[in-house]
């Protein structure tokens, strides 16, 4: 891998299946987790928090159902974290629509895909486990279909056992 510019602000860096994760920390407790392309270069923990989020983080790569135990920051607003919540509930190798979520919190779609989209501990809070009802949605704040945060997607689905036939639009394979 060769040093990206930015690498300064993680805490760590650790290579993932899809490319690399970076790991933020602030204060005792995990900022942010952020998915980045693979030219990112490894980086050891600077810290107890960053030690243990990259071990964890590992740990889910070799067993999607590990369950994370991270003291994370408080981000987000009320509603944001409502959202949060109830994407935590969903079970691995499933996924729901965001219609779904925002029917259970009585909202609206498009808000609950910007939850999504604001998350700042993806993994430790699963967006990636809620679709839109006619295909994968957007992912990231991100919705280009071949693009990498799309690809990630798909791999961590894939890593979880969600199927095609398990899918709200059951007919159409969200895998190329």
């Amino acid at each position: 891998m060769n040093t990206q510019q930015g690498s300064e602000i993680f805490s760590a860096i650790i290579a993932a299946p899809f490319g690399a994760m970076g790991i933020r920390t602030e204060d005792g407790r995990l900022r942010e987790l952020v998915y980045l392309p693979p030219h990112y270069e490894e980086k050891s923990a600077q810290d107890a928090v960053a030690e243990q989020a990259a071990i964890q983080v590992a740990r889910y790569f070799d067993d999607p159902d590990f369950h994370f135990d991270l003291p994370l920051k408080e981000a987000g607003s009320a509603f944001q974290r409502r959202v949060w919540d109830t994407i935590c509930a969903i079970p691995r190798g499933n996924v729901r629509t965001y219609g779904q979520i925002a029917k259970l919190l009585e909202s609206a779609p498009r808000a609950v895909g910007q939850a999504c989209g604001a998350n700042w501990f993806p993994l430790v809070i699963p967006c990636h486990r809620v679709t839109a009802s006619g295909g994968l949605g957007g992912f990231s704040s991100s919705d280009d279909e071949h693009g990498f945060q799309l690809g990630i997607k798909r791999w961590l689905l894939r890593h979880e056992g969600a199927l095609a036939l398990e899918m709200p639009w059951q007919q159409q394979s969200i895998f190329p």
